[in-house]
């Protein structure tokens, strides 16, 4: 009932996760990204106790792979987890237990990785990994993942109706530079994307304003808060 992509910047470092899926409210407990860290997928029957585990294991210096061991480790009801992890370097590791639901697949690339369950056809997370791959490196990341989401999409997809998704991008600050969600609609990833174009001009004001207030562009025009 979900799929996803996790994704590194390899010119800015930046790193971002997005999620759809059948179910309601999806990214509020299956995307996780921390700047300087790394980005992580916990889905299927979907334990959110992981991704903030396998963040913390990377912080204290964990690559995604040794992150992945560790967690999957201290886990319990693995065989029904499915979990996809990049770390700051662009390390990945992904891991789809035994008893991942339906028709199910991942996909890994330089600095991207794709996984899903109760996909149309096991192909979708290889198509979300080409479409990253194949656009612009000089884009802004977000564009990057949502062209990528919308690739997995044309590819078949969930098997059912997706009704919600979520984007995570993660900078230099503690505090995601992007956190966009969609909880329960029809058309969820088109209206991620509509989301994006209203913030992507925006998102590096809001920074500025937290940052330094007295540098930030002026009161009175759109963005204000």
């Amino acid at each position: 009932m979900t799929f996803s992509v996790v994704a590194r910047c390899e010119r800015t470092g930046m790193l971002g996760v997005a999620v759809t899926s059948s179910s309601p409210a999806v990214a509020a407990r299956c995307a996780y990204a921390k700047a300087g860290v790394g980005a992580v997928t916990t889905q299927n029957i979907t334990d959110p106790r992981l991704g903030p585990a396998a963040l913390t294991l990377m912080a204290g210096g964990m690559g995604a792979e040794a992150a992945m061991a560790a967690v999957k480790a201290k886990t319990s009801y693995l065989e029904y987890r499915q979990l996809t992890m990049i770390d700051a370097k662009g390390g990945i590791a992904v891991f789809s237990g035994e008893k991942t639901l339906g028709v199910h697949g991942q996909a890994v690339g330089k600095n991207v990785v794709s996984a899903g369950n109760l996909l149309a056809r096991p192909g979708v997370p290889a198509a979300v990994v080409a479409a990253f791959e194949g656009s612009d490196p000089g884009a802004e990341l977000g564009d990057r993942i949502l062209a990528a989401m919308s690739a997995g999409l044309a590819a078949g997809g969930e098997a059912g109706p997706v009704k919600s998704a979520g984007m995570i991008l993660a900078d230099k600050e503690a505090w995601p530079i992007a956190d966009l969600r969609v909880d329960w609609c029809d058309g969820p990833l088109e209206e991620l994307a509509a989301l994006w174009e209203i913030w992507k001009p925006q998102m590096r004001d809001y920074v500025t304003r937290a940052l330094k207030p007295d540098a930030a562009p002026a009161y009175g025009v759109p963005g204000d808060e």
